[in-house]
This record gives structure tokens, C-alpha cells and sequence, in this order.
């Protein structure tokens, strides 16, 4: 790795900032009332370098009760931690707890760190040493090496050195493909540039000139300047502590806990479902519609536990449940959080995320906690089939990325070979790539077409249904894209019919009866008697005794076919009559450069009552233009 993060924990004065100090030659108390009283109250950042040129950001977090907001701020997003023990107190409340959030966050990467060992004598420091076994066991911790050290004369800074390179070239690299996530943990306006945020960039990577999103606020901005360890720089990949010159950005408008964030990728939420797990030390439950304090990221907010499957979750037992919180908040499938009692406040457990945007769920439902289940343990192609039948509709690939925290190239490989299983159906539609369930797609080809039956039944002389109104009536949660790629698929498998704005069935084909063959013919007849005086509209309907539905139909098919033209709602012309006057019209015009009204209605034999609408129409049309009381050819 190039970049990696440390971070430190423990009890207040057990000597963190101390060596943070010896070991980067930085003092981290930055703020006068940390310095005055001798702890640290804010996260503290310091840096130095490896032997192989790894730079090393290390992140000094606060061990007193008061201020574990900030610790569990510092820790989110660590690549290494360092579990830091006074040797001349050993074992402190407040080591324990940040050993709890340690092990719940499944920081697996540590070192403990026994300190002020020059105060100690050897018996006591291998005393100290016992203690810390015992409480280390049964914790991600377990395993991890136990080296003694003086800030103050320099013992063991070296060795504790090398177990830092040695763990440091053992740890992944993060996602740096896709998915940009910064949560701020830090905001302040520096003089001629501007409002700068600070945080670990948990993955993906961040470019000077890009555009992002502050959430769950929802606030666009610009990167303007990125800084790492004080030096410019044009980029920054995931596990780089960052500093972000963002535009337009007042801090009146931050806070910690946002997310800087690839605009769209999050998406705002109050309530989560979570895999969650109480601590077994603990002396008693967690009882239903507990009020806690939820730590995420560089987030704390009010939630309440809405548990599924009991009243009461014991000391050490872990469950399925969802998270109802007092304001909104942004996270991803996996990410792993901690909770804490509301008041008094003390660590009690924490968990994974598993559907950061969760819908209410009904208790006690077996079929609730299957879904979970897979949900948090299923393969790629598991989660992606899973995402496909809940939604029921066509998803983007960028949507089901962000929803079960993929890799875009990964994703592309499970759709591909989901795709060749015929498990899935891709489509492009304007310059989107979407997915659907197959078996969805089938019975959605089912329901479609026992629906367009239905309608050429009771509209057999229409091309088919109107697109807009299928959506209205069985698509109506279907976004107008997601819907659209569905007729688009559907229609390239021949599987529906489009025409212009109408669907039919893919064999449909308008026929007409007998009874609408004689209807056809006596309009027809009515309208060629005259064809400049035409009977109007609602005369041929009772002339021909046919009833309103049926004359709307058969009006509707003979203008589909182009065999009349509706001029206004009283005038129908036949199509000979129109074309046979624009003969007319355009021959007078060509010798007399222009048509009067008068002209036109000697012209055509008639009158004004029907003259003056076919002119209208046919400026309507743009086959004429009118300047003042003349027309002339468009």
C-alpha cells in the first residue's frame, strides 16, 4: 500500500498523543484547551513516512467518556489501529470500551501498545502484560502483538516501528474504483480560499474539478483543491486522509457527519435495516423501540431499534432489525456501525448495514428475514437477482451498483454471465444500460398482453392503447425511463407492437366487422354527396342511427386511414374534398398570386359557413398562410 491510515485508542492519559508525537515528531493537540488541559478533546493528525516511502496519516482520537464521539469519529475508516495501555495503570474503562468499538467495527489490523513503561518495574510491566491478554481474548484483537514502549526515552519506539511496516504491507489496498465516499469529520473556512473539509476517503478517488454532492443534505459543489499531508495534489484514492477546498460552500451549511459523496450515489434515508449485536458483557437487554445513539461513520444521530423477531435482544445475541432514525442519514450495504446508550451514554453494541434505505417491515415474518439473510450473506449474483424481483421494474447498472456495493467492472462480469444463464434481460434505452429479471419480464409480457386483449376487444378499430395511459394503469411507480426501456425490449422481441404513441399486441391488426363495413361506407356517401358542403358531423350520426361510441370509433378508425379530415369538431371532409380543393387553391394562387375568402368560396361552389373553416384549416396546417384578408401558399 502507498497510503494507509493508523489510528490510535484508549483511556484518557494513557499517552496516545505522546507517541503520536515520538513517532512523527508532530504534536497533535492542536486547540489551547487541549494543550492547557493535557487531553485531547478534538481529533489530532499527524504523518510520516515508512522505510519503502508508504506515507503513514495518523489519526490521534480522544480517550475520555466525554469525548467518544470523536473517537468513534477517528476510527471510522482506519487501516491499522494502535490499542494504547498506560503500563503504570493497566486496564482502563475506557481502553475497554474502545477495545468494544474496536471489535465491533472488525478493525482485525492492531497493535497494543503498552506506554510509560519507564514508571514500571519488569513484574509489574509482565502483570500488565497478563491483564491485557485476558481482555483482549475473544476480540479481533486476540491475536495481536504486545509491544512495551517510553515515549518519553525512546524504548521500543523502533520495534513498534517495524510491527507497524510489517502489519502495514499485510493490509488490502480500499476500492479505489468508483463510488467516491469522504465522511467529514472536520470543516473550516481558510483565509483567500475558501471552506475546506477534512475526512478519510473511504473509496473510490477524488479529483480537483470535480463535481460532488454533500448528503444527506443533497448540496452540489466543486472540488476546487485537494491537499494530503499539506502538499497539493491533483488526486486522491481511497484510504487517503484528505483535505477538500470545496466552491461555493459556506460552513454555516457543514457539519460532522455529512458525506462528500459522487453525486447520486447515496441516497438520504430514516430507517435501515441492520445485522445488529450486543455486547455479552453487558448486565442486561436491549428491549423493543429502545431510543439509541447511532455512530456511523462521523455521524451520531437519535434512532430507535425496531426488533423483528423478539421483544428483547440479550447480552451477546445478535439479530435481524431495522433502525428508525430522528434524522436522515446515508450509508452502504456492509458498512458497519456502533451504538450507545442514550443517557446515560456507554457503548452496547453495533453491526453491519444491510439496506441503508429500507422500507417498514411488519414484525415477525419469516419471509422479512430470509430476505435479510440474503441480503447480507448473499453472493454478487445472489444480491443482484434478489434487487431485481424485489424492485419488480428495470434497473440501471449504476443504481444496482450503489445498492449492493459492487464494483462497477465486477458488476459487469455477474451481469454477463446472469445474462447467458437467461436469468436476466439487458437493455439499452437513450444511453442507459438496464436490467430486469427475466422471469419478471415474462410475466410482465403476460400481464401486458392480457391487458391489450382486453382493449382491442372493446377498441378493435384503434392502432392500440396509448403508452401513457398502460403506465397509468399498471406502471404508475415505474419511472418514465424504466418504463420506457421496457417497451423498448419489449418491443424489439416482437413480444408488443409500438405505434407512434400506441401498443398493441405484436399480431394485432385492425378488421372490420361487417356492421362497421356498412358504417364506413355510409359516411363515405354522406360526405362525397357535396364535397364543399358536407352535412355535418352529427347529422350523418343520426342519419346512419349509429350510437356515440360506436361513431367515435368508426371516426377515429376513417382518420387513422386517412379517408376523412376533421376540421373542426362540427366539419368532417372526405379526403377527395381536401385534396380537390388544395388542386383548386393552388392553381388560383398560382395565376393570382393570392386567394380572398370570396375567392375561394366561389371557387369551391359553397358557402362561408363551410369555406371559411376548410381556409382555417389549412393555414393550421401550413399549407396556406393569411396575410390580412388574403392567403397566399405556405
Amino acid at each position: 500500500m502507498n497510503y494507509v491510515i493508523v489510528g490510535t485508542a484508549g483511556h484518557i492519559d494513557h499517552g496516545k498523543t505522546v507517541l503520536v508525537e515520538a513517532l512523527t515528531g508532530i504534536k497533535t493537540d492542536r486547540l489551547k484547551e487541549e494543550q492547557e488541559r493535557g487531553i485531547s478533546i478534538e481529533l489530532g493528525f499527524a504523518s510520516f513516512k515508512m522505510p519503502d516511502g508508504t506515507k503513514v496519516g495518523v489519526v490521534d482520537v480522544p480517550g475520555h467518556e466525554r469525548f467518544i464521539r470523536q473517537m468513534l469519529a477517528g476510527v471510522a475508516g482506519i487501516d491499522l489501529v494502535l490499542l494504547i495501555i498506560a503500563g503504570d495503570e493497566s486496564v482502563m474503562p475506557q481502553t475497554r470500551e474502545h477495545l468494544d468499538i474496536i471489535d465491533l467495527l472488525q478493525i482485525k489490523n492492531g497493535i497494543i501498545v503498552i506506554t510509560k513503561t519507564d514508571l514500571v518495574d519488569e513484574d509489574w510491566l509482565e502483570l500488565v502484560k497478563e491483564e491485557v491478554k485476558e481482555t483482549v481474548t475473544k476480540t479481533v484483537l486476540s491475536d495481536a502483538s504486545i509491544i512495551p514502549v517510553s515515549a518519553k526515552s525512546g524504548q521500543g519506539i523502533d520495534e513498534l516501528k517495524e510491527m507497524m511496516y510489517k502489519k502495514i504491507t499485510q493490509t488490502s489496498p480500499k476500492e479505489s474504483n468508483g463510488r467516491m465516499r469522504l465522511p467529514i469529520d472536520r470543516f473550516f473556512s481558510v483565509m483567500g480560499f475558501g471552506t475546506v473539509v477534512t475526512g478519510t476517503l473511504w473509496n473510490g478517488e477524488l479529483r480537483v474539478g470535480d463535481q460532488v454532492e454533500i448528503m444527506p443534505e443533497g448540496i452540489i459543489s466543486r472540488v476546487r483543491n485537494i491537499q494530503i499531508h499539506g502538499d497539493n495534489v491533483e488526486a486522491a484514492v481511497a484510504g487517503q486522509r484528505v483535505a477538500v477546498n470545496l466552491a461555493n460552500i459556506e460552513t454555516e451549511q457543514l457539519h460532522r457527519g455529512q458525506v462528500l459523496a459522487e453525486p447520486g450515489l447515496l441516497k438520504p434515508s430514516y430507517r435501515m435495516d441492520v445485522q445488529l449485536k450486543l455486547l455479552d458483557r453487558l448486565n442486561k437487554s436491549l428491549k423493543q423501540r429502545a431510543r439509541i445513539r447511532l455512530h456511523l461513520g462521523t455521524s451520531e444521530i437519535f434512532a430507535r431499534v425496531n426488533l423483528f423477531d423478539r421483544e428483547e435482544l440479550k447480552p451477546g445475541d445478535t439479530c435481524f432489525c431495522q433502525l428508525m432514525l430522528e434524522e436522515a442519514l446515508v450509508a452502504s450495504r456492509l458498512d458497519r456501525f456502533v451504538i450507545r446508550t442514550y443517557s446515560p451514554m456507554y457503548t452496547i453494541g453495533g453491526g453491519l448495514i444491510i439496506d441503508p434505505v429500507a422500507d417498514k417491515h411488519k414484525r415477525y415474518k419469516k419471509e422479512i428475514l430470509d430476505e435479510l439473510a440474503t441480503k447480507l450473506k448473499g453472493s454478487p449474483a445472489e444480491l443482484v437477482l434478489q434487487l431485481l424481483q424485489l424492485k419488480g421494474t428495470t434497473v440501471d447498472h449504476k443504481t444496482i451498483a450503489n445498492e449492493i456495493s459492487i464494483d462497477p467492472e465486477q458488476l459487469r462480469a455477474e451481469l454477463n454471465q446472469l445474462e447467458k444463464d437467461n436469468l436476466i434481460t439487458s437493455v439499452s434505452y437513450e444511453g442507459a444500460n438496464y436490467v430486469i429479471s427475466t422471469k419478471v419480464v415474462e410475466n410482465l409480457s403476460n400481464n401486458i398482453t392480457e391487458f391489450l386483449s382486453k382493449y382491442h376487444e372493446e377498441f378493435p378499430l384503434r392502432l392500440g392503447m396509448p403508452k401513457e395511459e398502460l403506465r397509468s394503469r399498471m406502471f404508475s411507480n415505474w419511472e418514465v425511463k424504466q418504463y420506457n426501456a421496457l417497451i423498448s425490449l419489449l418491443n424489439a422481441r416482437r413480444l408488443v407492437k409500438v405505434s407512434n404513441n400506441d401498443l398493441a399486441k405484436s399480431d394485432f391488426e385492425i378488421g372490420l366487422t361487417q356492421e362497421q363495413q356498412t358504417a364506413v361506407s355510409g359516411v363515405e356517401t354522406a360526405l362525397e354527396k357535396e364535397l364543399f358542403s358536407p352535412p355535418s358531423w352529427q347529422d350523418i350520426v343520426k342519419e346512419l342511427a349509429l350510437k356515440e361510441a360506436q361513431a367515435q370509433e368508426i371516426l377515429n378508425y376513417m382518420m387513422l386511414k386517412g379517408m376523412v379530415e376533421k376540421i373542426n369538431d362540427e366539419l368532417i371532409f372526405s379526403r377527395t374534398a381536401v385534396h380537390k380543393a388544395k388542386e383548386l387553391v393552388t392553381g388560383f394562387v398560382t395565376e393570382h398570386k393570392s386567394i380572398t375568402l370570396g375567392e375561394a368560396r366561389d371557387l369551391l361552389g359553397s358557402s362561408r359557413k363551410y369555406v371559411l373553416p376548410l381556409l382555417e384549416y389549412f393555414d393550421q396546417t401550413k399549407f396556406t398562410k393569411r396575410i390580412q384578408d388574403k392567403r397566399i401558399l405556405y
